[in-house]
């Protein structure tokens, strides 16, 4: 089993969303988040006075995969996710040992 963490831009999500029920994704789990990378963060103009923006919004998403599943999830986030500008983020993977549903006291493959 893999843990799949991507951090994505926020206007991407449902383009994702999507393009991981297609391979098969039943669930995921998405959390509002803050950072950054190369892009440093940005200026804006706020009534008449510039300010620094140090940190951009960005979401962050959590999937528990079979290892037979992890390489199709990765690439249809990473082509969903795709915009070709600085900032599209990062996928993280994971081994995840132990997985079980509260619900029914299922482990492991059987809980995902």
């Amino acid at each position: 089993m893999k843990f799949i963490m991507a951090i994505i831009k926020p206007f991407k999500l449902d383009e994702v969303r999507e393009a991981l029920t297609e391979v098969g994704i039943q669930g995921l789990t998405v959390t509002e988040v803050k950072g950054y990378g190369r892009q440093k963060g940005h200026t804006e103009i706020y009534r008449g006075t510039e300010y620094a923006v140090a940190f951009l919004p960005k979401l962050k998403l959590e999937i528990a995969v079979a290892a037979d599943v992890a390489d199709r999830a990765i690439e249809a986030i990473a082509n969903a996710a795709k915009t070709g500008q600085i900032g599209d983020g990062k996928i993280f993977v994971c081994d995840l040992e132990q997985v079980m549903r509260i619900r029914t006291g299922e482990s492991g493959g059987d809980a995902l």
